[in-house]
């Protein structure tokens, strides 16, 4: 019998498919031309999806990704504090209090600013802090029976907060400005006095000294209640500076307290 030869069956080869080339995603905030921070237009920052292209390899390719992070960086402090400011119109600074879930916004809010401060090391730097500023909104409270004894609810009403900063002399005074409607809407202000100096590179101490309430009108209207106005506004203690730039500052004191203020002209 003739031997039957068997060709062995030739093996099958698997082929892998190239693996596609993956190109990079980003996410990069819309343009927008922002609009002034007392809006009340409910604005919310838009995104798109951008497609990278392929890496060419060619010099300043990264040069250019730093200037888009750089850039991005930039718009979303823009977004942070437009949003901020627009979340603590109408409330009146928050002294007379807050509902809860707007304060937990606005905190939220005051944190991711504080997590991009331009100036880490902000008492390196005090000709930022230096001047007047302007408090737009505080967790400091006058409620219930304190706000009744001050006559804050319908007899007087609260007018600006100004802060007066003289890094030279090491000096500060805060400015908190009443308006009488019973006394011919007689005009008046608290002006406190302190002194601070710099205890870290963010932190300062501050020591009361002095307090005044003019016209001698508005002394007579508080001066039954002024030790409960002054314990409400005297800054004694210590102040960490968490954000400050050109325009806008934020503070928080031993007490537990948040100050957001806006650089003021006056």
């Amino acid at each position: 019998m003739a031997n039957k030869l068997v060709q062995p069956p030739i093996p099958s080869f698997h082929v892998v498919p190239a693996i596609p080339r993956i190109t990079k995603m980003r996410e990069i905030p819309a343009t927008h031309s922002w609009c002034n921070i007392t809006s009340s237009s409910g604005f919310r920052p838009s995104y798109t999806i951008k497609v990278a292209e392929h890496s060419s390899n060619v010099v300043g390719d990264d040069k250019d990704t730093e200037e888009d992070e750089e850039q991005s960086k930039l718009r979303t402090v823009a977004q942070v504090k437009a949003d901020l400011f627009e979340a603590v119109q109408g409330i009146n600074r928050g002294i007379f209090g807050v509902p809860s879930a707007k304060k937990a916004w606005i905190e939220g809010l005051v944190k991711l600013l504080e997590a991009q401060n331009p100036t880490p090391n902000p008492t390196l730097s005090m000709e930022k802090v230096s001047g007047c500023w302007r408090l737009v909104y505080s967790t400091i409270t006058i409620l219930g029976s304190k706000r009744t004894k001050l006559g804050l609810r319908d007899f007087i009403s609260l007018g600006d907060f100004i802060q007066i900063i003289n890094v030279a002399e090491g000096k500060a005074a805060n400015v908190i400005k009443f308006n009488v409607r019973g006394l011919n809407l007689l005009n008046g202000q608290l002006t406190v006095e302190a002194s601070f100096k710099i205890a870290s590179t963010s932190r300062v101490d501050i020591f009361y000294e002095n307090s005044t309430i003019t016209p001698n009108q508005l002394l007579s209207v508080f001066r039954k209640n002024y030790d409960l106005l002054l314990s409400i506004f005297n800054p004694e203690g210590w102040l960490e500076i968490t954000y400050i730039d050109e325009s806008t500052r934020v503070g928080r004191d031993d007490k537990g307290n948040i100050f957001l203020l806006e650089r003021s002209e006056e």
